[in-house]
Order: C-alpha cells, then sequence, then structure tokens
C-alpha cells in the first residue's frame, strides 16, 4: 500500500516517483492519498505512508484491528514514528522488501464510553485517549478508577492517557514523562491539575482504567490520535485499557531509540554559550 495527504507538500511529486520505482520490487495494491480506503480490509504485506505523524495514525486508525507493517517515510517536520527520508528509503529499498529489516510491534490502547453499561462508542488508538473540555471553560472534576477501585479525583482542565508511543506527544506537552516506545506501559496525566501535587502516573498495560465526570450540568468530549470519539456527561462512563492489536513500525537493524529522541527533540547535550 502507499498512503499519505495528497494535500500535503511535495506528497504528491514523491506518490508519482515511487509508483515508478516500486514496481521493480513489489506489487503496489493500492494508492491512497485520500484516505478513502478502509485498510483493515486490504492484504499487503507493508504499507508506505509519505507524511509525518498525523499520516502514520491516519494509517493505524484506518486499519483498526488489521495492523500492517508500516514505512514511514518522513515528508514534514518531527516525524518520531517516519523513521526514513526518502532519498534514504529508495537507497534501502531493495533491502527492505528482502526482509532486511525489523519489525517494530508497540501496545495500542482501546477506548469505549459506556452509558448505562452499554458501550455506545468504541475505537482503538496509537498514541492517547483524552478527555478535553470546552466552553464553559472551568474546571472539571473527574474520578478515576483502576481495575475498578478508586485511584483519584482530579480537579483539572483534562486528562490524558498515553500509549508509551503516545508518550512523545500530547502527554509530553502536559508535562508528562517520555516512556521508551516498545514498553507495556500507560501514563495518566492530569491536565492543569489544582493540586500540585497530581502528578503524571506509570502504570502497566495490563490496567483497566474506567473515568466518570462529576457534576450534572458538566460536558467534556473524549478524544482519541486527535479526533473527537464523543462528547461525555456524568451519564457516561469512558474505559481505556489495552487493545488486542500491535502497532508495527519497519526499522533498519541499526534504529537506535535515543539517538531519535536526540534528534527529533534537539538534545545537543551541549550549551551554546556563543548566543
Amino acid at each position: 500500500m502507499l498512503l499519505g495527504a495528497g494535500n500535503r507538500p511535495h506528497v504528491q511529486e514523491e506518490t508519482e516517483r515511487l509508483l515508478h520505482v516500486l514496481p521493480q520490487f513489489a506489487e503496489v495494491v493500492l494508492t491512497d492519498l485520500n484516505w478513502e480506503s478502509d485498510l483493515s480490509q486490504v492484504e499487503a504485506d507493508f504499507a508506505i505512508v509519505l507524511g509525518g505523524d498525523g499520516s502514520i495514525l491516519g494509517a493505524a486508525r484506518s486499519m483498526g484491528y488489521n495492523q500492517t507493517p508500516i514505512i514511514g517515510v518522513n515528508m514534514g517536520n518531527l516525524g518520531f514514528l517516519t523513521t526514513f527520508t526518502p532519498e534514504v528509503f529508495v537507497d534501502q529499498l531493495a533491502s527492505l522488501v528482502a526482509g532486511e529489516c525489523q519489525i517494530l510491534e508497540h501496545m495500542m490502547l482501546r477506548c469505549q464510553v459506556l452509558q448505562n453499561d452499554e458501550v455506545i462508542a468504541e475505537r482503538i488508538g496509537l498514541n492517547e485517549m483524552a478527555i478535553l473540555g470546552g466552553p464553559p471553560f472551568q474546571i472539571r472534576t473527574i474520578d478515576l478508577y483502576v481495575d475498578g477501585l478508586l485511584a483519584t479525583s482530579y480537579s483539572c482542565d483534562g486528562l490524558i492517557i498515553s500509549t508509551p508511543v503516545g508518550s512523545t506527544a500530547h502527554n509530553l506537552s502536559a508535562g508528562g514523562p517520555i516512556l521508551r516506545a516498545d514498553l507495556r506501559a500507560f501514563v495518566v496525566s492530569p491536565i492543569n491539575p489544582h493540586t500540585l501535587t497530581m502528578r503524571p502516573v506509570v502504570d502497566t498495560g495490563d490496567r483497566c482504567f474506567e473515568m466518570h465526570l462529576r457534576g450534572a450540568d458538566r460536558k467534556m468530549s473524549v478524544v482519541v490520535d486527535g479526533r473527537v470519539l464523543s462528547p461525555i456527561t456524568s451519564d457516561h462512563r469512558v474505559r481505556v485499557d489495552q487493545a488486542e492489536p500491535r502497532f508495527k513500525l519497519v526499522a533498519t537493524h541499526d534504529h537506535n531509540y535515543y539517538r531519535t529522541l536526540r534528534e527529533k527533540l534537539g538534545w545537543g547535550g551541549q550549551i551554546d554559550h556563543g548566543r
């Protein structure tokens, strides 16, 4: 599969270039630059995604429970999950399709919204589930239960439950920790908590988290990987646990996680005294 957002800079041109190169190495069963296809119904050995992390998230979301290994080709700026530049990808294409690579598997999350014990909305995600507020912009109280037991009640603007892959996304911006991407764990990060002792918490990936919004007049939204899943009120419960499928990312054998952090986050390790 050859995928990407065709309205993003240079994606269309790179797609046309690859369509001339790829048939030498593999059969292209699908080309989609508009995200119109249900990727969960496509049988392929791997998917090439042109773009940034948003395009990777879009591909993983469309694949659903049928996750195909993804080769991320960076056409943007940051791109934690896009491990290849267009030039490097073409140079290594022959070795990649010959299997001279590794497939990194990362946990995904499942988010369910329940009303009267009935699931009314469900989605799997790669990065995070976030409970976010809208107008009126007031502090909300969210009760958090872990494996059915009350853990705490947050007075905050919102709450994030992140996978290790998502720990460098919204979670990092909210002050949460970075987790190594191949861990099986969750990060629970309150957004702007009213109490300073409310800090992010890391727990194992086999936990089940449930959240309940207090206050009959309160409304918030459940957002999975940047897309609204459902509005919620005090009549709803939100459940997050580990999803069955694994996200699969193709990388070279010399892939180094800390090098990725160093390069993407600008960890220079030295102070420039000339500035």
